[in-house]
């Protein structure tokens, strides 16, 4: 089971990774899609508010059911060593570098283990007030069948469908 939480205007479409495409990530540059989920739902939660000073605002809380194969552990340093990164690159200042036009050791390692045909890597958030217990799970390879399996819950079909349900305005 992973989490995600987001801005509700974009619930009609949990499943995408356009605004990691557009505008990149820890673990994706831009013109990369990825998938960034939480292994509970504090996390997912702190991810969504990356530690920003105003008051928390409202968040769509999704679950999803996964099933991929192919996932590099990104906690287990003997595995980082191997491919010539530390936990220490994992926690790069990767925005600062990327507005710099520098690339972050965290997106070579991206296309190191994408190049291995790995779909996704487990590794500890970097949000702040979380640590090492707390887990994401991102994917660049994703699909709603085998090896990558990501299945969105709403058994009673309460997310929308289109982004047309997004009125902006106030329920009567």
């Amino acid at each position: 089971m992973a989490y995600r939480a987001h801005h509700p205007m974009w619930s009609f479409d949990p499943l995408s990774g356009e605004g990691a495409k557009k505008h990149g990530g820890r673990f994706n540059r831009p013109g990369c899609a990825a998938l960034y989920l939480s292994l509970d739902p504090t996390t997912a939660w702190m991810e969504a508010q990356q530690g920003f000073p105003f008051k928390p605002q409202p968040m769509t809380l999704v679950a999803y059911e996964i099933d991929c194969t192919k996932i590099a552990d990104l906690n287990d340093e003997a595995l980082l060593k191997r491919l010539g990164f530390s936990s220490q690159d994992l926690a790069c200042a990767w925005e600062a570098m990327a507005a710099k036009k520098q690339e972050p050791a965290t997106w070579q390692l991206v296309n190191q283990l994408r190049s291995l045909d790995v779909a996704g890597i487990l590794v500890r958030s970097f949000a702040s007030a979380c640590n090492a217990n707390n887990q994401n799970l991102v994917l660049w390879d994703w699909s709603d069948s085998a090896p990558n399996a990501v299945r969105l819950i709403d058994d009673f079909d309460r997310l929308p469908r289109t982004m047309a349900s997004w009125s902006g305005s106030k329920p009567a």
